[in-house]
């Protein structure tokens, strides 16, 4: 059986902290935007993702892509 790879759709996932916890530890939220077009390059990813820090008092602590894809049966 053969699987037939489409790409869905690529997610911008933003990791901030957004304070601390009384032991000192970093609070850290996850912030998704989707619908971020798959030809879009790496670069320009993190670029949006540093210029959209700069609006934030939250500081940056991580950017990740997530490029999802639909496995299906070809059917051969």
């Amino acid at each position: 059986m053969a699987v037939l790879a489409t790409p869905s759709e690529t997610v911008m996932v933003l990791e901030v902290q957004t304070g601390l916890t009384p032991e000192g530890g970093p609070v850290l939220s996850t912030r998704s935007y989707p619908n971020v077009k798959s030809a879009i390059l790496d670069q320009d990813i993190f670029d949006v993702a540093t210029a959209m820090q700069a609006l934030s008092e939250d500081p940056l602590i991580s950017v990740r892509r997530d490029n999802r894809i639909d496995l299906i049966d070809d059917g051969l």
